[in-house]
């Protein structure tokens, strides 16, 4: 990196693109500050145009005849792709749905059960999924229709926001149903 005066003169950058010093080609077609087309120009009076307005000369298009380059202040326009880029991800991310996943017991008490749908109710109003997991010990596998009769309830209670994806069904010691947002 070389320094002149307020400005640091960059060779080649992070994303590959040649800054300043870093460029080879005898001329290139200039886009100044202002966005006007300059025209074909020789390399060093394009760097003396950029170093005048204490600016970045970047090659933005190395593959044309002859390359194009743009005079920019380089660091503040990686500072806002990077800024694009997280908001992009933010954005992917807030609509991304996840999975979200409600213990039972077949003998939860009706206040805990009730709690416990409006907590389903809410991860279905934000979009998630809900998968209600119902867990079984010792004698309580005799009475498994117990808990097919809960995860009923729920799907009763929970039929206005969601559809069934998976029905309840028995795995092991465990009986699970997932719901999707309508």
């Amino acid at each position: 990196m070389i320094t002149f005066g307020k400005v640091r003169w960059r060779t080649i950058s992070k994303q590959g693109l040649k800054v300043n010093g870093g460029i080879q080609a005898r001329a290139v077609r200039l886009i100044d500050h202002e966005n006007n087309q300059v025209g074909i120009i020789d390399t060093h009076e394009a760097l003396a145009r950029a170093r005048e307005v204490e600016l970045d000369l970047v090659e933005v298009a190395p593959t044309s005849d002859p390359p194009v380059c743009r005079i920019m202040d380089y660091g503040k326009w990686l500072y806002e792709q990077k800024r694009k880029a997280r908001e992009a991800h933010k954005k992917h991310s807030r609509h991304a749905a996840t999975l979200k996943e409600i213990r039972l017991r077949p003998e939860t008490d009706t206040r805990d059960l009730e709690i416990k749908l409006k907590h389903g109710r809410e991860f279905l109003e934000k979009g998630h999924k809900v998968q209600f997991t119902m867990f079984f010990r010792g004698r309580q596998m005799l009475h498994r229709e117990h808990g097919y009769e809960v995860l009923e309830r729920i799907t009763e209670e929970l039929q206005d926001l969601a559809k069934i994806e998976r029905s309840a069904r028995m795995t092991h010691r465990r009986m699970t149903l997932l719901l999707v947002p309508k």
